[in-house]
């Protein structure tokens, strides 16, 4: 197993750590550090590639030499030993990826991508949940106002956004940088800043102090604390959250002022035009008071040009000049075209892994921008040849409405046993210790929306990058458990008192069963289970990922999230982009009888557990969807389709179950 620790402190310089260990005796362990999270996630693909080229040898009964011919690798022996052992690690690099192969080349993906740098509106396939409005312009940085009606956020939310001549890993670097000398070229705020404390590598506190006279001369010192969260995307974007806290080792400092500085968040996303030199797209939001950005609309005064907002919006302008100022700084290495032993063309992607062309789009709509086909009780019978696609631009939602009626049929007929009775799973003849909502604003409960508010890989995919909405989903939610346990809780479905066990589940063809632990005090088990009313196909998509390999599985398993309503900053921290669960976190499987358990560990992750113990602090407050699917990656298995969808209404901890 490989995961990443995020940032450490090494001789009064910052690495990106690796950890290696064996899952089984995690005795056996050693750590990689790496001079640049790029650096850092090339590690992380070329181990599994290696693992994935060794799983298909294996499968053909191909014997797989180890590195060096020894049986294990100890890193911590002698130096001149671990320089070996790093030289043969490096031949991992030029393994290809074997049966997970990338179905595209480098000039197809820099031909192919496109970029929305307004992340609004319905430009290609992408949708979000703010509704931006361009403002005016500071310093050749276009700012924006979400004009959308938010929920769970007492502030108005500006950003500013602009194209950067450097790539993510590099501009990720400077803007987390402390060192003052650099951060007094590009930043006007908080270029003073000290480390106050280490949470973990994906977290830190620091002090800052400024001088207003850059702002408003007439006003004093003042200074202040805040708290900063990245992670890295699959995609390979970077998010950064910046929160004001307290902290009892940085009391307001005599002669100075403690002020707050903004909540705000930076994302980072690679932006791929063909023969350019590497840039892109920087995004900084925060959220602003009404009364005070009212005012300035009103008036069009210039206090505005003087606030501390208005000084951190401009930081976006600041890194924009500070990188075109050093070009030594915009180096990029050109991705690494490889062989695999079945001689097919592969790709190890230099900045992202396995990801789709548009990374700047999201997969979930926001809440409300679905459509409703109002004639579909008389059109149930059209057709379409378009049916497999849809392009937004061009095609009108109630046409693509009845193409996916028409694919929901489809999906039955390839993934079920259809000429086989059907066993009607009715949820109200399964109860589990989280109820189903009574209606849309019931808290702490489930629901099962449809799948139109997501966004998955549609027929022609492999092609042209075409994403459709999605159908209704193939397996229907039965019951949803909230428990807590003291310890981790695997193999949910074998407990005596579990619904799998009772006599109406065991008439079930099917049910998969989707256990998210969460780490915390105490953990937490959110459980999910889906029936198929129908026998599977073995044949089928559905029918290989229920009887396949661990390593079919990890490769497959998707979840796209959603939060439909709450805080801002939980919302950009959690995205709308989908997620591999099998790569991000460790998933355990439990195939017996006639169920298929997924033991989602996600405290298996330091990116995950950060991501998670932020979203527990709003839970409360918070509607979140989720779409679980199968990753489609060659032409027989499109279009994708939605497994299953849950939506969770403003979960309570406090209701949990304990076990």
């Amino acid at each position: 197993m490989v995961e990443e620790l995020g940032r450490r402190r090494v001789n009064h310089g910052d690495v990106y750590v690796l950890r290696l260990y064996n899952r089984l005796d995690q005795t056996k362990k050693g750590e990689i550090a790496c001079a640049t999270p790029g650096e850092a996630r090339k590690w992380i693909e070329a181990f599994e590639q290696a693992k994935q080229q060794a799983d298909h040898d294996l499968m053909r009964g191909v014997t797989w030499n180890r590195l060096q011919n020894e049986n294990e690798i100890n890193l911590d022996g002698h130096r001149p030993r671990v320089r070996r052992y790093a030289q043969g690690l490096g031949k991992l690099v030029r393994i290809g990826k074997g049966p997970e192969m990338l179905l595209r080349k480098s000039s197809d993906l820099r031909s192919q991508e496109r970029v929305n740098t307004n992340f609004g509106g319905y430009t290609g396939d992408a949708f979000e949940a703010h509704e931006w409005r361009y403002v005016r312009t500071f310093n050749g940085i276009r700012i924006f106002e979400d004009i959308a009606n938010p929920k769970g956020g007492k502030g108005i939310l500006l950003k500013s956004v602009g194209v950067v001549g450097a790539n993510p890993d590099t501009v990720f670097e400077v803007v987390l940088n402390l060192d003052k000398h650099k951060r007094y070229e590009w930043d006007m705020l908080t270029a003073d800043l000290e480390l106050v404390e280490t949470i973990d590598g994906y977290c830190d506190v620091v002090y800052g102090t400024y001088e207003p006279k850059y702002l408003n001369w007439w006003k004093g010192k003042n200074d202040f604390v805040f708290s900063r969260q990245w992670f890295r995307g699959q995609d390979g974007a970077y998010t950064i959250l910046q929160s004001p806290i307290g902290h009892n080792k940085r009391p307001p400092k005599h002669g100075y002022k403690r002020t707050k500085i903004n909540p705000s968040t930076w994302e980072i996303r690679r932006l791929n035009i063909s023969g350019s030199s590497p840039k892109c797209v920087v995004t900084l939001m925060l959220e602003i008071s009404p009364s005070f950005w009212g005012r300035w609309k009103r008036t069009h005064s210039s206090n505005f040009d003087k606030s501390i907002p208005f000084a951190l919006l401009s930081q976006v302008a600041g890194l924009r000049e500070y990188f075109a100022a050093n070009p030594a700084l915009t180096s990029d290495l050109p991705s690494t075209v490889v062989k695999s032993k079945a001689s097919e063309p592969l790709i190890i992607q230099s900045e992202l892994e396995d990801s789709e062309p548009d990374d700047e789009f999201y997969d979930a709509l926001a809440r409300g921008e679905s459509f409703e086909d109002e004639d579909s009780d008389d059109d149930d019978g059209a057709t379409t040849p378009k049916a497999g696609k849809v392009k937004l631009k061009n095609v009108s939602w109630a046409l693509a409405g009845l193409a996916l009626k028409k694919t929901k049929a489809l999906v039955e007929t390839s993934e079920l046993v259809t000429n086989s009775s059907p066993v009607t799973a009715d949820p109200s003849h399964f109860h589990g210790t989280l109820r189903r909502a009574k209606s849309e604003n019931d808290p702490n409960s489930w629901s099962a929306p449809g799948g139109e508010k997501f966004m998955i890989r549609g027929k022609t995919y492999l092609t042209d990058y075409t994403k459709v909405v999605g159908g209704d989903p193939l397996l229907k939610l039965i019951a949803v458990d909230w428990f807590k346990v003291d310890e981790r809780f695997d193999s949910v479905a074998l407990h005596p008192k579990s619904l799998v066990q009772s006599e109406a589940a065991k008439k079930i063809p099917f049910i998969l069963v989707i256990n998210l632990q969460v780490p915390a005090k105490p953990n937490y088990n959110l459980v999910m289970y889906y029936a198929a009313e129908r026998p599977v196909n073995k044949d089928s998509l559905l029918g290989r990922f229920i009887d396949g390999t661990d390593a079919f599985r990890d490769a497959r398993f998707k979840l796209i999230p959603s939060i439909v309503e709450g805080y801002w900053m939980v919302k950009r921290a959690v995205g709308t982009k989908a997620c591999l669960l099998g790569k991000a976190v460790t998933c355990n499987y439990l195939r017996q009888d006639n169920f298929l358990e997924i033991d989602v560990d996600i405290g298996s992750s330091s990116v995950a557990r950060s991501i998670i113990g932020l979203v527990l602090g709003y839970v409360t407050s918070i509607v979140v969807d989720l779409a679980i699917l199968i990753e489609a990656k060659e032409e027989k298995e499109l279009p994708e389709y939605i497994l299953g969808t849950v939506r969770l209404n403003r979960v309570n901890p406090d209701s949990a179950v304990s076990i």
